[in-house]
């Protein structure tokens, strides 16, 4: 680290100073802090996921303990309530941390409980969306997308702004996590990301006025004890003008996962 002004050695001019330990706001601050937390929680006897290393889990005979960290927002559910009492003190033995209780907002997702489930809705995030697009006092209307609409890569002039446009097709890939409903419109307006048109940004336009017409929905998911893992897949032959592929739409339930995008094959 360099020396900061004001504190340079006397004598020592130009020389930079060997840390004992990360600082706040270094580059390798967040590494060494991931690094720490994870051999904390597996200190525990919680195990790190394959699949995604910010989520760790404990299974036992006692049930079933998930941990989900974001920086240094963490979330800890599962069936064991015993054990997650217990992890959270441990936790507590080595960080400064604060228990706020049931799971409410997390990264943007307001979660809700009801006598028919656990509700995940966006809708501060959509509302937020639309105050810094200027669509707050939009006109709501029924569709994302207009029916049968075939954009093209060269569809009218280029837009004005493509940084903005691609700032708003990733926040509403984002919002795609408890509205499967805009799916599809967002597939279609994140080909053009490199050389977006006049025409992708009306479309992208139409999105925001069908959000703005319902921000309140989400996903609902029901404690009526389905455990039943069921697919409905679906798609087109060959329906994109622009390079032939096959349009794909799949729904895995429990609402596990939802996806739509073009085929990776040409027809």
């Amino acid at each position: 680290m360099e020396q900061p002004p004001g504190f340079v050695a006397q004598g020592e001019s130009g020389k930079v100073c060997r840390l004992q330990k990360s600082l706040y706001g270094l580059k390798q601050s967040p590494r060494a802090w991931f690094g720490r937390f994870s051999e904390v929680v597996q200190e525990f006897g919680m195990k790190k996921s394959n699949c995604d290393y910010s989520v760790f889990y404990q299974q036992s005979k006692a049930g079933l303990i998930l941990l989900v960290v974001y920086v240094d927002d963490i979330v800890i559910t599962g069936s064991n309530s015993a054990g997650i009492t217990a992890l959270k003190s441990f936790l507590q033995t080595h960080f400064q941390t604060k228990d706020l209780g049931m799971l409410k907002y997390f990264l943007g997702i307001e979660v809700t409980r009801c006598k028919k489930g656990i509700f995940l809705s966006q809708r501060k995030y959509i509302l937020d969306l639309l105050t810094a697009t200027g669509k707050l006092g939009a006109k709501p209307c029924s569709a994302p997308m207009i029916t049968n609409m075939q954009l093209t890569a060269d569809d009218g002039e280029l837009f004005s702004d493509p940084a903005m446009y691609r700032r708003l097709v990733e926040k509403l890939n984002y919002l795609m996590v408890t509205r499967p409903d805009i799916a599809y419109p967002v597939s279609i307006v994140s080909q053009f990301m490199s050389s977006p048109r006049t025409t992708h940004w009306v479309a992208l336009e139409q999105i925001l006025c069908y959000l703005k017409g319902a921000p309140g929905r989400g996903i609902l998911y029901r404690n009526h004890g389905h455990s039943r893992i069921e697919c409905f897949p679906d798609a087109d032959w060959a329906g994109s003008k622009i390079d032939r592929r096959s349009t794909t739409g799949i729904v895995f339930l429990l609402e596990v996962i939802w996806y739509h995008g073009k085929a990776r094959s040409k027809m």
